[in-house]
């Protein structure tokens, strides 16, 4: 758990780590600090998050079917404003 994120990862080696989050509705998951030299991908399964990037004080709201890629060294953070059960699938390449 990362707050009330549920992280799951299911596959890593040394070039790629692989896994997803489940985030109950009017959750917020905890703020990941960023990735020392991985670029991360989001890819929003089901529901509808908001992720956050709280150093450069803005967010981008994502739907079923859409993606952000965060680049190496930037905080995020997930919140689900929906009423239903949020799942992002995530990729790190490579990881850290």
């Amino acid at each position: 758990m990362e707050g009330d994120e549920a992280c799951r990862q299911y596959y890593k080696t040394e070039k790629l780590l692989f896994g997803t989050s489940n985030l109950p509705p009017g959750k917020t998951g905890a703020v990941d600090p960023g990735h020392k030299i991985g670029h991360e991908i989001f890819y929003v399964a089901r529901g509808q998050v908001v992720c956050k990037f709280p150093n450069i004080h803005k967010s981008e709201t994502l739907d079923e079917g859409d993606i952000v890629i965060i680049p190496p060294g930037e905080a995020h953070q997930l919140e689900n404003p929906g009423d239903k059960e949020a799942i992002v699938v995530w990729s790190l390449a490579p990881p850290d």
